[in-house]
C-alpha cells in the first residue's frame, strides 16, 4: 500500500500566503499512484477559530482524486491548556462538523492505520481519556495486522526520554502511555508533522518520520532541530516491510515564516530577532 503524507499546509482564504503551494502539491499527489493520502494536521492558518478556514481547506482537499484521511493540528483545534487557543468543545465540534473525526482507524490488508488527535494528549480530561481508551481497543483488536500511526505532534524532538518540550512534542506522561502501547503491539510507523523539519529515525522497532510542511520552513525564530528544512511530502510504502521517502517537490516555494509571521501569526512575531540599529 502506497500512502502520501502531507502536513502543515496552513491554507486560508483571508491569509493566502501559502496557498500557491497547493496546485503543485495536488498535481504531484494526483500523479503519485498512491492508494491513500493522510494529512497530519495544521490544515488551516486558523481553523481553530474560523469556520471559513476549514471550509476553504476542505474545498481544496477535494481536488485530490485519491481518498484522504486527516487528523487535526494545533492551528485546527487548539493547543494545551493556558495557550492562546486551548482545545475546547467548541473547537473540537467545529473540526468534527466541518472536516470529520479527529481520530480514526482504517484497515488495509495486513495493516491497520490509526490516526490520533495528539492535541488531546496533555488535556488530562475526558476527551483525552476517551481517545486513549479507543486507542487501546483499536490496538487490541488488530487481529494480527501491523500498525501505522499518524498524528500531528511527534513523540519527542531530541531524545525519547526528554522532558516536557512545551509546544513541540507530546508531554512526557502521555508519551509514556504511547510508548507502553507501542511496545505491546506491532507498531511499525509513527508519522507526524508540526515541527516544520523533515526527518527519519527510529524508536526501538518503530520507524519515526517527521513530514515536511507544505507551507513554510522556520528561520531563526525557533531553535534548531534534527533533520532538513524543506517543503514537500512523504511517500510511505507499506508492504511486508515499510519504507518512507521524504520528497522535496519542485514548484513549491519554501516560504520562511520569520519573513511573514507578523502578517500570518502576529502573536508569534515577537520571536523574530531584529538586528540592532546602526
Amino acid at each position: 500500500m502506497k500512502i502520501v503524507q502531507i502536513t502543515d499546509t496552513h491554507f486560508s482564504p483571508s491569509i493566502p500566503h501559502f496557498n500557491g503551494n497547493w496546485q503543485p502539491l495536488a498535481d504531484w499527489i494526483n500523479g503519485s499512484g498512491a492508494d491513500l493520502v493522510i494529512h497530519t494536521g495544521d490544515l488551516a492558518v486558523d481553523g481553530a477559530d474560523k469556520d471559513e478556514d476549514l471550509t476553504f481547506c476542505m474545498e481544496l482537499m477535494r481536488q485530490v482524486n485519491i481518498p484522504m484521511l486527516i487528523v487535526p493540528g494545533n492551528h485546527d483545534v487548539g493547543h494545551l491548556p493556558g495557550s492562546l487557543q486551548p482545545v475546547d468543545a467548541t473547537r473540537l465540534n467545529r473540526w468534527r462538523s466541518l472536516v470529520g473525526p479527529d481520530y480514526w482507524l482504517e484497515d488495509a490488508g495486513n495493516w491497520r492505520l490509526i490516526g490520533l488527535d495528539s492535541l488531546l494528549m496533555g488535556m488530562e480530561n475526558d476527551e483525552q481519556e476517551t481517545q486513549f481508551a479507543w486507542l487501546e481497543q483499536a490496538l487490541a483488536t488488530r487481529a494480527g495486522r501491523r500498525i501505522a500511526m499518524f498524528a500531528h505532534k511527534p513523540l519527542f524532538v531530541d531524545a525519547p526520554d526528554e522532558g516536557d518540550t512545551g509546544y513541540w512534542s507530546i508531554r512526557p506522561a502521555q508519551r509514556q502511555r504511547l510508548y507502553d502501547l507501542i511496545a505491546a503491539h506491532d507498531v511499525a510507523l509513527y508519522a507526524s508533522g508540526h515541527l516544520h523539519w523533515a526527518w527519519k529515525g527510529r524508536f526501538n522497532d518503530t520507524s519515526l518520520v517527521w513530514g515536511p510542511s507544505a507551507a513554510f520552513i522556520i528561520g531563526t525564530m525557533e531553535r534548531e532541530m534534527p533533520g532538513k528544512k524543506i517543503v514537500g511530502a512523504v511517500l510511505h510504502d507499506l508492504g511486508n516491510d515499510i519504507t518512507s521517502e521524504i520528497v522535496a517537490l519542485p514548484g513549491m516555494v519554501a516560504h520562511v515564516l520569520d519573513d511573514v509571521v507578523a502578517e500570518v501569526y502576529p502573536h508569534e512575531a515577537h520571536k523574530v530577532q531584529k538586528e540592532p540599529a546602526q
